[in-house]
């Protein structure tokens, strides 16, 4: 499997999944927004739940990052909650799991460093940590994570200050110097421009998502910024 990580190297990875009433929130049309970025030249996949994992498995031939939507009980998004999760994300044919490795207790009773442990020692498949500090990223390193990402940076109750428009740059270039494992740049990239910058910070490879498979949220901005005029 570490031939899968290395696939992703200097590359762009595409997020495909909708959610709730959004018109793309199918299976079908997360494959279609797969396969078109197969055909981008995308180097690989992150989607979510079983189902659009399995369909996009059997569309494209790129790595697949898997993963399963939960919530803390503060109503905060948990990525990847239980085992039972996981097993399901690689029964589905995701090749690297991704998980929430964060300060934060799941409903389970463990942290995201507890959970991460427990994973590493079940099974074998590389595991992405979704952190959103620097303190985390160093630990999520030193448990064994493949790969650690800036997913979560402005997506915890500690961090939201940090949600407006730009990706954590900082959080980028201060992990990709310290630890020895890959950094994936994560959250809120819009622009290419943003993309390189990542990369120049140190980036190991991208994920770029709403900017290319979230048509609603792009006509948000432009709307917005038409309106604000």
């Amino acid at each position: 499997m570490a031939g899968e990580i290395e696939k992703l190297r200097n590359g762009v990875i595409v997020l495909c999944h909708a959610e709730g009433d959004d018109p793309f929130n199918a299976p079908i049309h997360t494959t279609a927004f797969a396969k078109a970025a197969e055909l981008g030249g995308a180097a690989g996949i992150r989607t979510q739940g079983s189902d659009n994992i399995r369909a996009v498995r059997a569309a494209v031939r790129l790595p697949i990052v898997g993963m399963a939507k939960g919530g803390y009980d503060d109503g905060w998004v948990l990525v990847t909650p239980d085992l039972i999760d996981v097993e399901n994300i690689i029964e589905a044919g995701a090749d690297i799991v991704a998980l929430d490795v964060t300060n934060r207790v799941r409903p389970n009773g463990m942290d995201g460093f507890q959970f991460l442990e427990v994973v590493r020692r079940r099974y074998t498949v590389p595991l992405i940590a979704d952190i959103s500090t620097y303190e985390e990223g160093l630990r999520a390193a030193e448990l064994g994570a493949d790969i650690v990402a800036t997913t979560l940076s402005g997506y915890t109750q500690y961090t939201e200050d940090l949600a407006d428009d730009f990706p954590d740059f900082n959080l980028i270039e201060r992990l990709a110097a310290e630890i020895h494992v890959p950094v994936i740049a994560e959250g809120r990239i819009w622009t290419p421009g943003e993309a390189a910058h990542a990369m120049k910070c140190g980036a190991y490879a991208i994920v770029v998502g709403s900017a290319i498979t979230r048509p609603r949220r792009i006509t948000e901005r432009f709307v917005h910024t038409i309106k604000s005029l």
